[in-house]
């Protein structure tokens, strides 16, 4: 029996790379940070931005996105939709009317 085994592993190829498995990317479009917003998130560990759209059908549309990690004016994100946009950050917070 594991004589067997070991036979087997010898014809089984090294890695995913000679399978033909290859690397997918989802498909994005480009768009350039023109507005830093402000902290969001119950931690603030989201910053609001306003993102132009460079490419596709929603080309130099202008919308708000929340962004995880550090992100500075001009930088490209690569965003998987256009079409839904975060909500405006408002001053007075949840609690007040």
């Amino acid at each position: 029996m594991a004589q067997e085994r070991k036979q087997f592993r010898k014809g089984a190829p090294a890695s995913k790379e000679e399978k033909g498995a290859g690397i997918r990317f989802s498909h994005a479009t480009p768009s350039r940070v023109e507005e830093i917003i402000g902290r969001t998130g119950t931690r603030g560990e989201a910053i609001q931005v306003r993102v132009r759209i460079l490419e596709g059908r929603d080309q130099d549309k202008v919308i708000r996105r929340n962004v995880k990690g550090p992100v500075q004016l001009g930088d490209i994100l690569m965003l998987r939709e256009t079409e839904i946009e975060a909500r405006p950050l408002n001053k007075a917070g949840r609690g007040s009317n």
